[in-house]
């Protein structure tokens, strides 16, 4: 039996999740990233991490704009890295700072790759902190999805993302 699957984005205009970018800058630093949206159907984060004024990270948040109704325990996601590491990020609620759950995931150069992360091995963390305490997630609950670029990797970064999909 096939696993039940729920398309959260696809780059096509019916999951389009409002994506913002979110940088180091907010505490100084001046790292550049963009998320677009590629013809082809392709979401594209790229950019450029800088370590300089305390900086050091990117990323960008999607929103979603259908909350999943049912259960789900993984998310599996076809991309195309450049050989960093990258964390995938979970919010269970809509505000622009608070816990985010994230999952570290390294990637292949230039490979397509399809990366799955069980929901029970992310780790609850408050501006890069680990958490303590703090309930897992509940998949209903999910409201923002993203993608970060941290831990010193300066230089530019480019990740190409075909799906990203709730399992059951």
């Amino acid at each position: 039996m096939a696993a039940q699957t729920t398309i959260i984005e696809d780059f096509d205009l019916k999951n389009d999740l409002s994506w913002r970018i979110i940088n180091d800058g907010v505490m100084g630093g001046i790292s550049t990233s963009k998320m677009e949206v590629l013809p082809n159907k392709k979401g594209l984060f790229s950019g450029t991490v800088s370590l300089e004024n305390n900086g050091g990270f990117a990323s960008t948040r999607g929103i979603l704009t259908n909350k999943p109704t049912k259960s789900f325990s993984k998310v599996k996601i076809r991309l195309k890295g450049d050989g960093k590491k990258y964390s995938f990020r979970i919010r269970t609620n809509d505000n622009f700072d608070g816990v985010a759950y994230k999952n570290d995931f390294s990637t292949e150069g230039n490979v397509w790759e399809e990366i799955i992360l069980p929901l029970a091995d992310f780790i609850p963390t408050w501006r890069g902190r680990q958490l303590q305490n703090v309930p897992p997630i509940t998949s209903t609950k999910i409201s923002q999805i993203g993608f970060l670029i941290s831990d010193k990797q300066k230089g530019a970064f480019s990740l190409l993302v075909d799906s990203i999909q709730f399992l059951k």
